[in-house]
């Protein structure tokens, strides 16, 4: 796919790095699969990679977790 950020590369597979946050609660996912253009850099997730890191987040918040650096698996 064209990038629609730089409007110039197309994306490879590859991983990226995701931090999310909410109140006190910072979960790092390393290599997480992602579509990376190969101009820019920029990484895009599919939906069921997203639901994954958002769920397994949620558990995060839920059980009080300040910081947590983990890396991805698929369900």
């Amino acid at each position: 796919m064209r990038c629609a950020i730089c409007k110039v590369g197309t994306t490879i597979q590859g991983t990226g790095t995701v931090t999310l946050e909410r109140g006190v609660t910072t979960v790092v996912f390393k290599k997480v699969p992602a579509l990376v253009c190969n101009n820019c850099g920029e990484r895009y997730y599919e939906e069921p990679v997203t639901a994954r890191l958002l769920e397994t987040a949620e558990e995060a918040v839920r059980s009080g977790v300040q910081v947590d650096v983990r890396e991805y698996v698929a369900a």
